[in-house]
């Protein structure tokens, strides 16, 4: 039966999408070991970002869809042992959706549990498509604070939002990850308020503190980027262990 409904699922393996990297054992984003796609390109200026060198389109290079889940299937073995599959992460991958939507259709017709990990930004006609063809969204809350999400972005927070109502609306399983800034994100008073937000949604499964780390430094003076954030250090155990009781993190 199920592979008969698999068999329903069509989708063009000659879609072409700009792809910065691929990290074939990933065990950060999602469930198990993860074949996880980093999308190039991102609308977001998060003055904390890791990886400024997905902002642009054009990093990386092209791939098909085709290829891609070729590739992916030859990690089937360590997929399958560990309940894995495939993230699509970036960058921000609802940037080039239509390309999102077509990997994540040839994912599932394969048989691979498929992951999305975003901040909501992108285009929005094929939203609903792609969450129907996501088992797991992956959503990363900036801040619940509108002041604070522009400060640290660069943008306003109503898309994350409207993902997180979406999500609900469909019961997608949802994970919540929040990088904890110090001087930004680690306000209580914001935590408490995301706490109380985020009770309203059943779907959500855990809700991950992220601590803010400096190994992305490097990247930003190599791009000849602006880093203000040179003089933050990463936050207490005391300030991460306050965010994750109070989120009630599921560690």
């Amino acid at each position: 039966m199920l592979s008969s409904v698999l068999s329903m699922i069509k989708y063009n393996p000659d879609m072409a999408g700009n792809v910065h990297s691929i990290e074939t054992g990933g065990m950060a984003d999602g469930p198990g070991i993860r074949y996880v796609v980093f999308f190039s390109g991102c609308p977001l200026r998060c003055k904390y970002c890791h990886n400024p060198d997905t902002w642009d389109l054009g990093a990386g290079g092209q791939m098909t869809v085709g290829a891609i889940i070729s590739d992916a299937q030859k990690y089937e073995s360590y997929r399958r042992f560990s309940g894995g599959g495939l993230t699509i992460s970036g960058g921000e991958p609802l940037m080039q959706s239509a390309f999102a939507l077509e990997l994540l259709r040839a994912a599932r017709a394969h048989n691979i549990h498929t992951a999305l990990d975003t901040s909501g930004f992108g285009a929005s006609e094929h939203l609903d498509d792609i969450l129907d063809n996501t088992d797991l969204l992956i959503l990363d809350i900036k801040s619940i604070n509108p002041n604070v999400f522009q400060k640290l972005t660069g943008a306003k927070i109503d898309k994350t939002l409207q993902m997180l109502d979406l999500a609900r609306k469909k019961n997608k399983a949802t994970w919540i990850r929040h990088v904890l800034v110090p001087g930004y994100t680690d306000n209580p008073d914001d935590i408490h308020a995301m706490a109380n937000h985020l009770r309203d949604y059943p779907n959500i499964e855990k809700i991950q503190i992220l601590p803010f780390h400096k190994l992305g430094e490097h990247k930003w003076e190599s791009l000849g980027f602006d880093y203000e954030l040179y003089d933050t250090q990463p936050p207490t155990q005391e300030s991460i262990d306050f965010a994750r009781n109070i989120l009630a993190v599921q560690k």
